[in-house]
């Protein structure tokens, strides 16, 4: 197996909601729900390629901030390595490359299904929007 696959993704909030896209059908995970971006290009940042990917799929322009979690994950057929950093967009979402997306509070999480590499930012992620980890 080659190296892990480098992906940049976006936890935005606002209004206490976290902005989620829908991977659409024909992809890896396709349906799941996840933090928007995608994979670094050759001679990318991580930063850039975020701003670059939330561009390209959701038509917003990105100021990427401060990482918030990293996540190495292996799937059966590939390995990620996820880079998710905390960033504020303007601009109205589109659908450009994303099924769908949602501006979900923290105590609605877990209604969305979430790929298993996800899992551990959740905890950040709700953290972030005041919830905090407790789950019983």
């Amino acid at each position: 197996m080659s190296g892990a696959t480098i992906v940049a993704a976006a936890v935005v909030i606002d209004g206490g909601r976290v902005l989620l896209t829908q991977r659409p059908s024909g992809t890896h995970l396709a349906g799941s729900w996840e933090f928007p971006g995608g994979k670094l290009e050759p001679d990318e940042s991580p930063e850039q390629a975020l701003a670059r990917e939330l561009h390209e799929e959701l038509g917003v322009d990105a100021d990427v901030g401060a990482i918030v979690d990293v996540t190495w994950w292996r799937y059966p057929t590939k390995t990620v390595l996820l880079l998710f950093y905390r960033a504020t967009i303007t601009g109205a979402v589109q659908h450009l490359g994303v099924a769908d997306h949602a501006w979900v509070a923290a105590s609605e999480l877990d209604r969305y299904a979430f790929p298993p590499a996800d899992e551990r930012v959740l905890r950040a992620v709700r953290g972030l929007l005041g919830e905090g980890v407790q789950k019983t």
